[in-house]
């Protein structure tokens, strides 16, 4: 059974700081990319970041570039997103995906076949 399990999300104020996970298990990690994408309340999805299975490379949005970094540890088949500097703006869902087939946009990461839950984050002001 495919599953991504996200964790770290919680509340926090402005200017600090959170990690989050994303455990997966039930299909080959090395062979997927792995993005992180949020969903504010009434906006739409975006992409945050991702990280590519082909070459490692990473890929951030710009609203999060310089604060957000994405790294994977592939012996734990997880990967963490570390959150500096939040910003009340990036509150909310926190979702991570897998795909085969990476497609990257300014705006989003296509290509994914599989989704967590996702995590809660909320920043205070």
């Amino acid at each position: 059974e495919v599953q991504l399990v996200e964790s770290g999300g919680g509340l926090v104020q402005a200017g600090g700081s959170l990690r989050l996970s994303c455990a997966a298990s039930g299909f080959s990690f090395d062979d997927y990319s792995i993005g992180w994408f949020r969903q504010a309340p009434g906006k739409e999805r975006e992409g945050v970041t991702c990280i590519s299975s082909r070459d490692g490379s990473t890929y951030y949005s710009d609203s999060v570039k310089g604060r957000f970094t994405i790294s994977s540890d592939n012996a734990k088949n997880t990967v963490y997103l570390q959150m500096n500097s939040l910003k009340p703006d990036d509150t909310g869902v926190y979702y991570c995906a897998a795909g085969g087939s990476l497609v990257v946009t300014p705006t989003y990461y296509y290509g994914m076949d599989y989704w967590g839950k996702g995590t809660l984050v909320t920043v205070s002001s």
